[in-house]
């Protein structure tokens, strides 16, 4: 379960994170991709090509919901949720909106959602498939650098009409205690990819090192993309899904991410190609499907390592 603690895992000034800019030649940009999500599984977007008026009206929609009287954002469930993240009893510093990344999805909780419920269907349905086509083109550009023979191999699971992709908007009040709160706890993403995007509010913390926190400057004008448990076992261990976590840092502000994770249909059969094995690096993990690992997932604590259940044995 997560917790508030007066006293967190101990954390590092804010260092000089990988800035991929998308609008480079697209030689270089593979080789900066590839490279960050081998080191960091996590890199900084910039120049990518969804407007800002999208993005802002997208937080719009965002911070017009979560102004609303908590009676009125019930009637928003099950994609509504507040403190409670997940099923186990896992708690944060949060309130949220989770919902499907299609337009059905989308229109269903659009019905909730008042005065304008049409404002809110278009502009999440927008901004969900103009940061689609982003994590499709990266998965495309990781893919070339890799060497992997057909470059769609990763994007076409969330190209998929039956994807399992989701959208997330996370709200975290200011906070007027003492110490930082834990606003959703240590965390790796169990899907392919997630395209992040929040105000100028910072709280985002990665882990490179075990018990070392990393602090992520916040630009609303940027996206930060990371690696999820899927594609470190589609890149067999290469990449690394790196571990996250939120806090609530802001005394008088509130912040607010937008999250896109890329996922297959539950049916996907998730194994690396081919080319990602050899007889130096042979498979380090054993193939299932999306439901089984999305199964694993829910029934597990938020904190919990998912990913090693799946490993093959050590020979």
């Amino acid at each position: 379960m997560v917790w508030a603690s007066p006293n967190p895992i101990r954390t590092t000034e804010a260092c000089e994170l990988p800035v991929v800019d998308f609008s480079a030649e697209r030689s270089e940009l593979t080789k900066l991709i590839v490279k960050a999500s081998e080191e960091f599984g996590f890199f900084k977007l910039i120049n990518h090509g969804v407007s800002h008026q999208l993005i802002a009206e997208t937080e719009e929609e965002g911070f017009t919901f979560f102004a609303k009287p908590m009676a009125q954002k019930k009637l928003a469930a099950p994609a509504y949720g507040c403190k409670n993240i997940g099923f186990n009893g896992d708690m944060g510093e949060v309130e949220y909106l989770l919902f499907a990344a299609n337009t059905h999805s989308i229109a269903n909780v659009s019905k909730t959602i008042w005065p304008q419920p049409s404002h809110f269907r278009c502009r999440m349905s927008a901004y969900s498939e103009a940061v689609k086509e982003v994590a499709c083109e990266i998965l495309e550009l990781m893919a070339e650098g890799l060497g992997v023979p057909d470059k769609m191999f990763f994007s076409s699971f969330i190209r998929d009409a039956d994807s399992d992709s989701v959208m997330r908007l996370n709200h975290y009040p200011p906070d007027k205690s003492q110490y930082s709160k834990v606003g959703f706890g240590e965390h790796s993403d169990p899907q392919i990819l997630t395209i992040l995007r929040s105000n100028d509010v910072g709280g985002l913390q990665i882990s490179l090192q075990h018990g070392l926190w990393i602090p992520v400057t916040p630009d609303p004008s940027a996206f930060y993309v990371n690696v999820g448990d899927l594609l470190q076992v589609m890149t067999n261990g290469r990449f690394v899904s790196v571990r996250h976590r939120a806090m609530t840092e802001s005394y008088y502000k509130c912040r607010m991410s937008v999250a896109y994770f890329g996922a297959p249909p539950l049916h996907a059969r998730i194994v690396a190609p081919s080319v990602m094995v050899t007889a130096q690096r042979p498979s380090l993990f054993r193939p299932f499907t999306w439901a089984d690992y999305k199964k694993a997932t829910y029934s597990l604590r938020l904190g919990d390592t998912r990913i090693d259940l799946f490993r093959n044995p050590i020979r």
